[in-house]
């Protein structure tokens, strides 16, 4: 069970975390979740994953202000650093953190 305290702790204790918010009934969240994970793997080793399902966790999303599925919220040195909601597109995510996050890994 993920709690706000777990997430944040993560979020402090890694140099780089994606949260992807994402719920059962949501189809695009289901087509893109493995795509967009599996590219941040294939290009950023050091990234750690958390997956919340905002039908059960709304506290959590509400947190974050979350408010619409899919979101994927970007942490690098524990800061937010990218956030995108709803359409999105991979290429477009993992240009926008390629460049701080090979700086910050040099």
């Amino acid at each position: 069970m993920q709690t706000i305290e777990n997430i944040k702790k993560t979020i402090d204790e890694n140099l780089a975390v994606v949260v992807y918010f994402s719920a059962p009934t949501c189809n695009v969240c289901h087509a893109l979740k493995p795509k967009l994970l599996e590219a941040i793997e294939n290009n950023f080793e050091k990234f750690e994953i958390v997956s919340i399902d905002t039908s059960i966790d709304q506290e959590i999303a509400a947190s974050f202000s979350v408010f619409a599925i899919p979101t994927v919220l970007i942490f690098l040195e524990g800061k937010e650093f990218l956030r995108k909601s709803r359409h999105m597109s991979i290429d477009e995510v993992i240009r926008e953190i390629k460049r701080p996050y090979e700086i910050m890994m040099s």
